[in-house]
């Protein structure tokens, strides 16, 4: 569901955060069982020590080929590297209840899952949202990405957005969930002297919309994430850690180029409460998750 796109034109400095009334207010399945079955040998004993002192999530986008083909045995592979916290980009067929079971029995959550807008289109299909929220302990729902086709290619676009937001929120918040909003770099392109992502942050209610900022992009369109936490203190509930190389492509998480000391340091002012891996793309999931599970378990235990 976190589909990602690549590159927007990149800005390289943030613009002026401003105030609104708003801001005031307030694999075959044999195949991929023997893969699993390899990576619970290599070292999960390790890293399952540190869950217990700190939780550390997964976007299980990163594993959405091995979810297309065995979501049982995806969170059997996830929960032995030591994982605690999911955040689902989809149930590829499955019921709900089974997942949550399955969750259950293997020492799992879910705070948070990704749902496209297309799928809160309706009252009907906002309700379909809230209960599959609720049935699987959903404590967030995040509004992932907006396509192409999808995307305002003025100011007035985000700020209906913003907009739709906030009716959305209102109706989720009424039924003790949170809306959320991740990004990609597409959002901080300057429009004309604004830019969409600060749109979003003046005009939706802060009660409303919590932020799920992920760190790659926002590097990648020339942004310190910690200078949003300054201006926007409280905001960012949840982040999706993942790094860049030199190239600006993706990296597993603390092998790459990003300053994850002084994000993990401001944490507390982002008002961040859940941290989840991600790789859009990799060519060793396993070593990838396995990877972001030690860095992030390290920076938690520093910060």
């Amino acid at each position: 569901m976190s589909q990602h796109r690549k590159n927007s034109p990149i800005i390289t400095t943030a613009s002026a955060s401003k105030l609104s009334r708003r801001r005031f207010m307030q694999m075959s399945a044999t195949g991929v069982g023997a893969l699993f079955g390899a990576a619970a040998c290599g070292g999960a004993s390790t890293v399952t020590t540190a869950a217990k002192v700190n939780r550390v999530g997964l976007q299980l986008y990163t594993l959405r080929s091995m979810m297309e083909k065995s979501v049982t045995d995806t969170l059997k592979l996830v929960a032995s590297v030591g994982y605690k916290e999911l955040e689902f980009a989809g149930f590829y067929d499955n019921d709900p209840k089974d997942v949550k079971a399955l969750m259950d029995e293997l020492g799992l959550t879910a705070p948070s899952s990704h749902v496209l807008l297309k799928f809160m289109s309706t009252d009907a299909d906002v309700e379909k949202q809230i209960e599959i929220a609720k049935t699987m302990g959903h404590k967030y729902v995040v509004v992932p990405y907006i396509f192409p086709e999808d995307r305002s290619t003025d100011i007035a676009g985000y700020q209906r957005l913003a907009e739709r937001l906030n009716k959305l929120g209102e109706t989720f918040k009424a039924n003790g969930i949170q809306l959320a909003y991740h990004n990609h770099d597409f959002e901080f392109e300057n429009m004309n002297g604004q830019v969409p992502y600060d749109v979003l942050l003046d005009e939706c209610d802060a009660d409303l919309l919590a932020m799920e900022l992920d760190l790659y992009w926002t590097v990648k369109a020339g942004l310190n994430p910690v200078d949003y936490f300054k201006r926007n203190p409280g905001r960012f509930k949840l982040w999706h850690v993942k790094d860049m190389d030199a190239q600006g492509e993706f990296a597993d998480v603390g092998k790459g180029t990003i300053n994850f000391d002084d994000i993990f340091a401001n944490g507390e002012l982002s008002g961040i409460e859940h941290k989840f891996v991600e790789r859009d793309k990799t060519d060793d999931m396993v070593e990838t998750i396995k990877q972001g599970y030690l860095t992030v378990s390290r920076l938690n235990g520093k910060y």
